[in-house]
């Protein structure tokens, strides 16, 4: 059932635990993908935060998928064991920005495996058109579980604009209604601590969600990756980033208005150290410590997801 006893929120391994009764393991893949807002069909540079996609270092989008499925398999096999099921979490850029048969070859690969019980697509909310959505919707009629991953950021317009997203809140909104009018579901991402905002900005980000028939969310904390943009701007003082205290609180505030079926697939994000300005808790080593800071902030308050939803459900 939704909100954890233990840690009073949803989280992704408690529904993938309930929906199929053992481990699910997400192998993140790599696909030499762009972005409109980086081809210059919107805009040119990429969001300000953004190095590579996102993508991790030790991922190459050139690496044949089928390898980087079988080599993501083996490693969780000998890490967690062979009763274990598989998630293909396509990642870096926009995952849909591409033409039918590139991308109809990409998900079909996750047919190839009998251990792979789902897909899950990172992307833009101006890049699901609707044949797009046609196409995902076809393999839950295949008996894969599909969901799509649409970064939102910020409800702030303003924000929005000045991390080079060149998509608007609309955008978003139009995209989630959408998808949810076929068997797909939604997971949105959001980042605390963008230049700019302050809690109201925040909160009014969680609020968006809760008024929408979205399945889940990511949240994570602002953090700055050397060779960007927004590495530029933190180095010259432009703004600050969040405490690990004060995002442990901003993130509370925000599962406080999500409702408590929304699972929470993430509430950090990581990147290797040495591509890492600031903060020094978004790396791998310290994702427990994150964790652990919003859980104790839960608990100081005696506050659950889903405890200040603002909306009659």
């Amino acid at each position: 059932m939704p909100v954890a006893e233990k840690t009073s929120y949803y989280s992704l391994r408690d529904y993938l635990k309930e929906r199929y009764g053992r481990r699910v393991q997400k192998i993140t893949l790599a696909l030499p993908f762009t972005c409109p807002n980086i081809d210059g069909t919107k805009a040119r540079g990429g969001c300000t935060y953004c190095f590579s996609g996102t993508r991790p270092a030790h991922l190459e989008p050139y690496t044949p998928l089928r390898q980087q499925i079988e080599e993501g398999i083996k490693r969780a096999k000998e890490r967690y064991g062979k009763n274990i099921l598989f998630f293909l979490y396509y990642q870096s850029y926009s995952n849909t920005y591409g033409d039918y048969d590139f991308l109809k070859s990409a998900y079909d690969t996750a047919l190839e495996f009998d251990e792979v019980v789902g897909i899950d697509v990172g992307t833009r909310p101006d890049c699901a058109p609707e044949w797009v959505l046609d196409l995902l919707e076809s393999y839950t009629q295949k008996g894969l579980e599909v969901w799509v991953e649409y970064g939102l950021q910020s409800a702030n317009f303003k924000t929005l604009r000045a991390i080079n997203r060149a998509h608007g809140i609309s955008d978003f909104v139009d995209a989630v209604l959408r998808t949810k009018r076929r068997e797909l579901k939604v997971c949105a991402h959001v980042i605390l601590g963008l230049p700019g905002e302050d809690k109201e900005d925040m909160l009014e980000t969680g609020k968006l969600l809760a008024s929408l028939p979205v399945d889940g969310v990511k949240i994570h904390p602002l953090h700055v990756i050397k060779n960007t943009k927004l590495a530029e701007q933190y180095l010259a003082g432009e703004f600050k980033v969040l405490s690990l205290e004060e995002y442990a609180q901003r993130a509370v505030d925000l599962l406080e208005v999500l409702p408590s079926h929304v699972v929470v697939h993430r509430l950090t994000g990581e990147v290797e150290p040495e591509r890492l300005i600031a903060p020094d808790y978004c790396t791998y080593a310290r994702k427990h410590d994150v964790v652990s800071a919003i859980v104790k902030e839960l608990q100081s308050r005696g506050s659950y997801q889903g405890c200040k939803v603002p909306f009659n459900r």
